[in-house]
């Protein structure tokens, strides 16, 4: 089978979902390295949302509207709406971290309130993609539309905005992992 661009985004979904279970984890320390939270929030900015969602929502979504998609209804108006909710739960990590970091200790429980929002919206997010809008999206797609928009993704990895491309993303997954295995 060929490679599609909507399986480049599935593989996404791999690597998130291993930051996902690599923070789970995280909060189970009652005090937990401030810099792996850090780090953490870093690779869902620049990675789960910086680049999977831009691919997502700058790429793969206009294309299905243009296939006859509504992005005011139905599957891509859920998607748009999560990827915003995620983005709160990210704000509200962010804000807590900072505020533990001034040494608000009751912050630890907000941090970890939002890292299992997030968790759980995420999970149910990728699965919703993965299994229905990505084969919607197989469906709706011709055999060119799938190499140009794979071309395209993988212009935008290799030239990420934070300095960092898809496999160095992948890299500080995997040593974040390691610190918690």
């Amino acid at each position: 089978m060929m490679n599609y661009a909507t399986q480049n985004l599935e593989d996404d979904h791999t690597y998130i979902l291993r930051l996902i279970d690599v923070m789970e984890t995280m909060t189970t320390h009652a005090s937990p390295v401030i810099a792996h939270l850090e780090e953490a929030l870093d690779l869902i900015r620049n990675y789960a949302d910086g680049l999977h969602h831009a691919k997502e929502e700058n790429l793969l979504f206009p294309l299905m509207s243009e296939r006859g998609f509504s992005l005011t209804q139905g599957p891509l108006a859920v998607m748009l709406l999560e990827h915003a909710a995620g983005r709160e739960y990210v704000k509200g990590i962010s804000e807590n971290i900072q505020l533990l970091k001034e040494g608000d200790l009751s912050a630890l429980n907000l941090v970890y309130a939002n890292i299992h929002g997030y968790g759980e919206l995420l999970q149910n997010h990728i699965y919703k993609e993965n299994n229905m809008l990505f084969r919607m999206a197989d469906n709706a797609f011709s055999v060119s539309d799938q190499q140009a928009l794979l071309l395209k993704f993988e212009n935008l990895e290799n030239k990420s905005t934070s300095n960092q491309n898809k496999s160095q993303f992948v890299t500080r997954i995997s040593k974040l992992e390691q610190a918690y295995n």
